[in-house]
């Protein structure tokens, strides 16, 4: 468990909310799942040059595996990688759902959930705070979420398996934007029908 000493950053982030952090180059960025069962939907900016993010499409590729656990490299839209995945207490992040919007609410859940708090939502509001927009939000990493992939290639949003205090850590091998948005989902059981607070922090090394 993190130091809140030796921390350089420690920050509970509250159930359904967005947040967003600055991690440097060899710093290590620790995500917990405080209360378990949590999706936490994240995208990765270089720091520097906003126009570069975090490739779903490259870290599969690179990996050959459809799920981010330790060893992954996260990899960026131009090939290189940004953070590597040093620790995981989980062992299943999913790469392919993307962020819950209100569009895939009514579609999926009815009409009546259509105004309903989502991520792509959560996310539009944090990368605003660096002058970007929706259409800079790309697919996204859900730490902590299950999504397996059936017999016939379609994908499953099912109980998660994180429990209470499982954790991923990454080491950030260029400086990084990380942007959350904390799933506030409650049609599916993504977050257990209860979004519940997760645990931020960054160190040195």
């Amino acid at each position: 468990m993190t130091d809140p000493v030796t921390a350089l950053f420690d920050q509970i982030v509250p159930a359904q909310a967005p947040f967003s952090t600055l991690v440097r180059a060899g710093q290590t960025l620790r995500i917990e799942d405080s209360h378990g069962c949590q999706a936490v939907d994240t995208l990765f900016y270089r720091a520097d040059d906003l126009t570069e993010r975090y490739s779903a499409q490259d870290t599969v590729r690179v990996q050959g595996a459809a799920y981010v656990t330790t060893g992954t490299r996260v990899m960026s839209s131009e090939g290189r990688v940004m953070l590597t995945v040093t620790a995981d207490s989980c062992g299943r992040h999913d790469t392919a759902a993307g962020a819950c919007s209100c569009e895939s609410n009514t579609v999926r859940f009815g009409h009546a959930t259509r105004y309903l708090h989502a991520c792509r939502e959560n996310f539009a509001l944090e990368v605003a705070k660096y002058g970007l927009s929706k259409r800079d939000i790309v697919p996204n990493i859900n730490f902590f979420m299950n999504v397996p992939i059936e017999q016939d290639g379609s994908l499953a949003i099912v109980d998660g398996v994180s429990a209470p205090g499982d954790y991923v850590e990454l080491r950030a091998e260029m400086d990084v934007i990380c942007v959350i948005s904390n799933c506030p989902q409650i049609n599916n059981p993504c977050n257990g029908f209860n979004p519940t607070p997760i645990r931020v922090t960054v160190r040195e090394g």
